[in-house]
């Protein structure tokens, strides 16, 4: 969506639009699943995990890293990987907004 043309939307939708579309790519979900589960990770370890060349785990770390949904820090030569939590339950809360109960109806 052009940025010009955000503004006809809510603040709201906006930001959960970039929420959604942050983590629109399988690799980033896998991404962030190997995350959960460990309290850091090293970029070569998400490369022989999940099957991917390094410079294709590198963007998709540098895309969640940029939406604030990831933290790096580096070690020597390493970069070490870990979800932000503040970030994710921001992502949680909004979400869990948008996917509210819907009453089923006849309309289609």
């Amino acid at each position: 969506m052009g940025a010009s043309k955000t503004e006809l939307f809510i603040e709201k939708d906006v930001e959960l639009a970039a929420m959604a579309k942050a983590i629109a790519h399988p690799a980033r979900i896998a991404i962030l699943r190997k995350l959960i589960k460990m309290d850091t990770c090293v970029c070569g370890d998400l490369v022989e995990e999940l099957g991917l060349a390094q410079p294709t785990i590198s963007q998709h770390l540098k895309e969640l890293k940029n939406v604030g949904l990831i933290r790096g820090t580096v070690e020597g030569v390493r970069v070490c990987y870990c979800i932000n939590t503040t970030v994710w339950q921001q992502y949680k809360v909004l979400f869990a907004g948008f996917f509210v109960d819907v009453k089923l109806n006849s309309c289609c």
